[in-house]
């Protein structure tokens, strides 16, 4: 079962349509008490993406909430290696896939709708994070920004094979293609990796509607700038993405390692699951 994070880490959101689109497609959840936090970038005509990105949205956070309930995402799985709140992330990623193909298949109105998808869960010291698509995941730890996530995207793989500089990449008019993304097949991969996480550590989730139009150096300034108020960090970063021409929805989620998490071991945790 889970542990109450909720003192361990704090969550900050902001979400926005920018300035340019009549809606936001855009989708976000976060649960401080289970160490979860959720977004999706939903993509189709009229209204389909936004219903994409909640679809997704809502089957992660319940899903994960029942599954966290049930499992310690600590616990090795056996056969695989990896930690159960990992193998909670691709079981429910692969459910809100199947959920969104199957309502755009049947409903004519939702036909070829889907979305982006960012999971982090955070357990024992460590963040497990599942994405598909080119919604970001980003970690700033003391100074420094990192981007933890790499783009399912087609100008990540021109960066990769050499034939655009990051930099050439910032003018491509090729940023909105995704090579990967919830809903589209019946069947899709979730990246999943799990890493350590120190206090004092702030992670950035976003859709592109940011990154597409903030650099990273502005996005480190801002988190560096504003670390003591993580809400109005949140609130800057989508305005400076909206002073930037905002050409997409923006939504940015900022969790803060406050505390040591760590798993209890021991007679601790044999007195813990004997009075569960």
């Amino acid at each position: 079962m889970a542990a109450n994070l909720s003192t361990a880490l704090e969550v900050a959101t902001a979400t926005d349509p920018g300035m340019v689109r009549s809606h936001n497609e855009d989708s976000i959840a976060c649960d401080a008490e289970i160490g979860l936090a959720v977004l999706a970038d939903g993509m189709g005509g009229y209204n389909a993406g936004e219903v994409a990105s909640g679809i997704a949205v809502a089957m992660l956070t319940t899903e994960m909430k029942q599954g966290l309930a049930e499992h310690d995402p600590h616990k090795v799985v056996d056969g695989t290696g990896e930690p159960m709140g990992a193998a909670l992330i691709r079981e429910n990623s692969a459910k809100a896939n199947a959920a969104i193909y199957q309502t755009a298949k049947s409903q004519p109105q939702y036909a070829g709708m889907g979305t982006t998808l960012v999971v982090a869960l955070f357990f024992d010291n460590r963040m497990s994070v599942g994405h598909i698509g080119d919604s970001r995941l980003y970690r700033m730890r003391k100074e420094e920004l990192t981007q933890v996530t790499r783009d399912h995207s087609l100008l990540q793989e021109q960066i990769d094979s050499g034939m655009l500089t990051k930099e050439q990449a910032r003018y491509s008019q090729n940023k909105n293609l995704v090579t990967r993304a919830v809903g589209i097949d019946p069947d899709v991969e979730t990246e999943i990796h799990t890493y350590d996480v120190e206090q004092g550590d702030i992670y950035l989730l976003c859709s592109d509607g940011l990154s597409d139009m903030v650099t990273d150096e502005d996005i480190q300034a801002t988190l560096d700038a504003m670390r003591a108020n993580l809400p109005l960090a949140a609130k800057q970063l989508v305005q400076l993405a909206n002073d930037c021409g905002g050409r997409d929805n923006i939504s940015v989620i900022l969790v803060r390692i406050l505390d040591d998490f760590a798993a209890p071991t021991g007679w601790f945790a044999k007195f813990k699951a004997w009075f569960r």
